[in-house]
């Protein structure tokens, strides 16, 4: 089983070695009730260009119960990992342009198939470098979010695909002192800048300290209004804090879109939770995108951690899935592959699960308002209530 799991998921782990009944039953524990899978829906060409450029294509359909005044208000996401192209010592350009006609191409097999809303992992444009502590020459591929040159192709793909775009890049602000910000570019699916999202929460922990390279975002919690639902876009290590699903949530979004890059031996058991959880306790559609790979670079840098001087960052384990309002998902993408996960949503089931669990009428929010008020203060007076003194 660990070969199979290294290899590609946990799903096909199960599969390989669980009678067809007792599977079944697994999952439905495991996963919630089960999604549908319409990969023989997909075009021949799709199948195709998956096979033929060596990326994983998964294809599956949350359905709602259909209803007598509402129509199904139906939407297919899309998510794309990938591994970086060229190695890090290529020069920039190289393996910017690299990784541009590696999207593009993986894009075009997305709109094949018929996605809507697509989103690719955190700073799709780059390696990983932040882990690095190294500034220069990685910084020189921050771009602009408004023209930059991934913005301006993503805006190409996306009036030509009739395709909302998710780009989430490390971003150069010009008109703000040149500083750097992590951030997820919205591009409507007529090719219209809609505006940007930046990553509110900066990890400090092992390699993870990007606050070496940008500030916590002050964007706040948008929400964007498509053509073809309302999105919000929680940055990488924002999965981890549920205020900030929360406020998203709150704020209106149907779907919220995770885009990612974590690596296994830091965060894969909380994986397959946080997305998850965050669709449960919000109402609402998740999408959880992790990039694969293991990137090297030319020097050795260390995470104050006690670990040893080392090269790489560790394995990008993949493993993208959307979770919905009820709580099942997607089986997820491999965990070493590149991929494109396809998923036909209806949105009607978000109001449908708030109707029947009622979190949104029974979370007590002037409370927690009002304790969060007291705690933000500066004075705050836990109340811990303690024994009688004998």
């Amino acid at each position: 089983m660990a070969s199979i799991l290294a290899n590609h998921s946990v799903e096909a782990a199960l599969e390989k070695y669980l009678p067809e009944e007792e599977l079944k039953e697994v999952k439905r524990v495991l996963y919630g009730r089960p999604v549908e899978d319409i990969g023989s829906e997909l075009p021949q060409e799709a199948h195709q260009s998956a096979k033929d450029h060596n990326f994983a294509l998964q294809a599956y359909r949350i359905a709602a119960p259909p209803e007598q005044i509402r129509s199904p208000r139906l939407v297919k996401i899309g998510l794309i990992q990938n591994a970086i192209v060229k190695p890090t010592t290529a020069p920039l350009q190289e393996q910017r342009a690299a990784i541009h006609e590696r999207i593009k191409l993986i894009t075009e097999c997305a709109a094949q198939a018929g996605v809507k809303i697509l989103c690719f992992q955190e700073a799709w444009t780059t390696p990983f470098f932040f882990c690095t502590r190294e500034k220069y020459p990685w910084v020189e591929l921050a771009e602009s979010a408004e023209d930059g040159l991934s913005t301006k192709l993503c805006q190409e793909l996306a009036k030509q695909h009739n395709m909302v775009i998710i780009s989430p890049i490390l971003e150069r602000d010009s008109e703000n002192m040149d500083i750097l910000a992590n951030t997820a570019v919205v591009i409507d699916n007529h090719g219209v800048v809609m505006g940007k999202s930046r990553k509110n929460h900066i990890p400090r922990v092992g390699d993870f300290n990007e606050s070496t390279y940008y500030f916590e975002g002050d964007t706040g919690h948008k929400v964007f209004q498509t053509e073809f639902g309302r999105i919000a876009i929680n940055i990488c290590y924002g999965r981890h804090h549920p205020l900030n699903w929360m406020m998203y949530a709150m704020n209106g979004a149907e779907v919220i879109f995770n885009p990612s890059a974590t690596v296994g031996a830091l965060s894969e058991p909380m994986w397959p939770i946080e997305a998850r959880n965050a669709a449960i306790a919000n109402s609402v559609f998740t999408c959880a995108i992790n990039r694969v790979g293991t990137e090297a670079y030319e020097h050795e840098f260390t995470s104050g951690d006690t670990k040893a001087a080392h090269n790489e960052f560790g394995e990008f384990y993949g493993s993208s899935y959307v979770a919905a309002p009820d709580g099942c998902r997607t089986p997820g993408l491999p965990r070493n592959q590149d991929g494109l996960l396809v998923t036909d949503v209806d949105l009607n089931l978000q109001r449908q699960i708030r109707d029947k669990w009622c979190f949104s009428m029974t979370g007590r929010y002037d409370m927690y308002a009002r304790e969060l008020t007291a705690f933000t203060s500066g004075d705050y007076q836990r109340p811990i209530v303690q024994a009688p003194k004998q």
